[in-house]
């Protein structure tokens, strides 16, 4: 097989918020579907992600009764990978990855920095048509607190050299990073983050509908990248704004 350097791909982050509204009135995870397929990404990183929860199903008349990675990606994405971070006596939420190409499921590393707040790492490998180098995926969801998310990038950082090596690499999700502490780390290690290679800056998406805070990002490694881009028109369907990138191998 030889390696077509000129594959382009679409990337997508989002926190969900569990698929209801930012003050938690509506459902909105029926919107949030179409709108993902309107632009056709061919990897969804996804936080908040509400796999199960019995509540919402006796809340909310329309909420999906199959767990949600299947709803979402149910004739359209062709694999996904979930990572369960939370559990409670009504379902549990975590984070997952949604392709149009196969996955080759790692697992979902407990990065957990608090008791009361359960994060994880999840990590998939992709390989895109005529592509011959492996694409390692890392959906990320940090704490809350900068204490926690220093420890937990140190994690990721040992977790990335040793599964994804030197091999290009994304890892994108919810940083929950406002004064931009993780990039310095994450160029030392030969990342660059989209929005901040394009613009100057990570890309503001929190809250959605008044964006002031850089949360969410998109990091690359051994790739160009094209064009990056905040989803505005998703303000009412989460507390965070989606962002997309498009990418190709170099």
């Amino acid at each position: 097989m030889t390696q077509n350097r000129g594959a382009r791909f679409t990337v997508i982050s989002m926190n969900m918020h569990k698929g209801v509204s930012p003050l938690h009135r509506h459902s909105t995870i029926h919107q949030l579907r179409q709108r993902m397929r309107s632009h056709h990404p061919d990897l969804l990183f996804l936080q908040e992600l509400q796999q199960e929860h019995r509540g919402r199903v006796r809340r909310f008349g329309q909420w999906p009764l199959t767990e949600l990675t299947h709803f979402l990606s149910e004739d359209f994405w062709h694999d996904w990978h979930y990572g369960k971070n939370m559990e409670y006596p009504d379902g549990h939420h975590g984070n997952a990855i949604l392709s149009k190409h196969s996955l080759q499921k790692g697992l979902n590393y407990d990065i957990s920095a608090y008791r009361f707040e359960r994060r994880g790492l999840l990590h998939s490998v992709t390989q895109l048509e005529g592509v011959n180098q492996p694409i390692h995926c890392f959906c990320v969801h940090l704490a809350l607190f900068e204490r926690g998310r220093e420890r937990q990038l140190e994690q990721i950082m040992r977790y990335i050299a040793e599964l994804a090596q030197n091999g290009p690499t994304i890892v994108a999700g919810d940083f929950n990073d406002w004064r931009n502490r993780v990039g310095a780390t994450m160029r030392e290690a030969g990342f660059e983050e989209v929005f901040e290679t394009l613009t100057g800056s990570p890309a503001k998406t929190f809250p959605s509908i008044r964006p002031l805070l850089a949360m969410d990002r998109i990091y690359v490694r051994g790739m160009k990248i094209h064009s990056a881009e905040i989803l505005h028109d998703w303000m009412k369907l989460s507390d965070h704004l989606g962002i997309a990138a498009e990418l190709e191998i170099r």
